[in-house]
Parts: C-alpha cells; sequence; structure tokens
C-alpha cells in the first residue's frame, strides 16, 4: 500500500510539474526570445537561457510606440466590459433561473447559438450599426461590442450558480417581505461570489485579449488596446522579433498578476457552477 501511496503521489507531482511547463514555457520563450541578439537569434543554434546583456530592449519597447497607452486603454475595455456584461449578466441569469416566463426556452437556445457564431461573422453588422449610431473608432463602442461577445457565457454561468442555491432561500426572505431586487442583491448575489468572481475573470480576459473587434471598429492609435498594439510591429520588410516578443511579454504579465490574484474565486467558482448548475 505504502509503494502503491508513493507512486500516487510521484505521478501526481510529474503531472503537476509537466502543466506547469506547458503553461509557464511560453512566457519564459517569449523572455528569452526578447533577449536574445540578432547574431544569436538567426544563427542556427537554439539559445535556451537569457542573455541579460539584451535587458535594455523592454526600456526600448517601452519608449517606442504608445505600449502605457495601450496597456491604459486595454485596461479601460477590459473593466468596462467586465462591468456591463455582470450588470446584465446577473438579472438576466436570475430571471432564467428563477422565473417561468414566456420564450425562456428560445433565450436559453439563442445563449448558446451565440457561442456557436464565430466573432469574424458579428464584424459587419456590427459595423453597419456602430456606424450609424456613432459608435466607431470609440472605447465605449468596444465596450459594448466585447460585452454582446461574452455576455451569453456569462449568463450561463451564473445561471448555473443561481440554480445551485435552493429556492426555500427566496421564499424566506419574501416571507419576510423582500421585493425580487432586493431578495437578488441582498440574499442571492453574496451566496454566489465565487461564480461572479470567475464570470469577471472571463469577461476581462475575453475582452483583454479581443483583437477582431478592436482591430475593425478602432482606427485612431490612440484608441488602440494593446492586443492590436502589438501586431503593429509586424512590418512588411522589416520586424523586429525582439521588440514584439518584449511588448507582448509585457502585454501578458497584467493579465496573469490580475489570474494570480483572482484564480482561487476562478476555481471556486467554475467548480460551483459545474456540481451545482
Amino acid at each position: 500500500m505504502k509503494t502503491r501511496a508513493r507512486f500516487g503521489v510521484t505521478f501526481r507531482v510529474i503531472a503537476v510539474l509537466i502543466l506547469l511547463g506547458i503553461v509557464v514555457f511560453p512566457l519564459y520563450w517569449m523572455f528569452v526570445t526578447a533577449l536574445t541578439s540578432d547574431e544569436q537569434l538567426f544563427s542556427g543554434t537554439t539559445q535556451f537561457l537569457p542573455d541579460f546583456s539584451q535587458i535594455g530592449i523592454f526600456a526600448e519597447a517601452l519608449a517606442q510606440g504608445d505600449v502605457l497607452r495601450w496597456l491604459l486603454n486595454s485596461f479601460i475595455i477590459a473593466t468596462g466590459t467586465m462591468a456591463v456584461t455582470l450588470a446584465l449578466g446577473i438579472p438576466l441569469a436570475y430571471a432564467l433561473s428563477r422565473f417561468s416566463f414566456g420564450g425562456k426556452v428560445v433565450v436559453g437556445i439563442a445563449l448558446l447559438f451565440t457561442q456557436m457564431l464565430p466573432e469574424a461573422l458579428l464584424v459587419v453588422p456590427l459595423f453597419a450599426i456602430f456606424r450609424e449610431t456613432g459608435l466607431l473608432n470609440s472605447i465605449p463602442g468596444l465596450i459594448l461590442a466585447d460585452s454582446a461577445f461574452v455576455l451569453p457565457v456569462v449568463a450561463l454561468i451564473l445561471k448555473g450558480a443561481f440554480d445551485g442555491v435552493p429556492r426555500e432561500v427566496d421564499e424566506a426572505a419574501r416571507m419576510d417581505g423582500a421585493r425580487p431586487g432586493s431578495v437578488l442583491l441582498r440574499i442571492l448575489v453574496p451566496l454566489i461570489t465565487p461564480s461572479i468572481a470567475a464570470a469577471a475573470v472571463i469577461a476581462f480576459f475575453t475582452a483583454w485579449n479581443e483583437y477582431v473587434f478592436a482591430v475593425t471598429f478602432i482606427y485612431d492609435k490612440s484608441l488602440q488596446p494593446a492586443s492590436v498594439g502589438v501586431a503593429g510591429y509586424i512590418g512588411e520588410q522589416d520586424t523586429s522579433i525582439q521588440t514584439i516578443m518584449a511588448v507582448a511579454l509585457i502585454f501578458t504579465l497584467p493579465a496573469v498578476a490580475f489570474y494570480l490574484f483572482a484564480q482561487k474565486y476562478v476555481i471556486g467558482g467554475m467548480t460551483a457552477g459545474a456540481v451545482k448548475g
């Protein structure tokens, strides 16, 4: 038994190390590539260790273009999308979970159907709508587009969380005189906080990494998010791979830090939705 238990522990440790390597290695490779000189990069030999004499590439990357502005735009778009999605997704999920109304099944199927549509198919109709409403080339317009795309996912996650809360909780609150809105905000929302945090992280990352809407709807460089700005470093005749890797790493680190901060809520929320939904 001890041998079997020891083998199980060793297997789990190896599995965790392999998964950790798969997740971390791309970031490490971006870091090594950013610190590799042109001579080393095109010498035909692979560099596995960073050359810290090239560390100045990060300062040069920050000095070029509008990296900090792009990061600020990405942060505004991601947090705005997260706020709009939660503001709409929480009452939508609550209605789907707790109330019976005509077309409820259709709404649920429509939420699933929207997730089967590729993002590129939505660009043309949204472009026409935004052109007529004056939302083109504006950060609020991009926030609305990203929110529309991620809202179904958030609503379905939160619906599973609401389904996991016994209806007796609602009924007890209503017997005490609470209205539906008060039951939602004061009773149910605190009970599903982990799932709300998980949905918020998903909305944030979707908007942070979104590219197709941003490159189509935003044509003023000062309003571009970092996802579009990084792609702008790719030139037709000359492309600095080191600069692209440095900017991409700078673009990635805030999102990684945010995920590490919220990971316990993400895991708890997704697990709650999977078990109780």
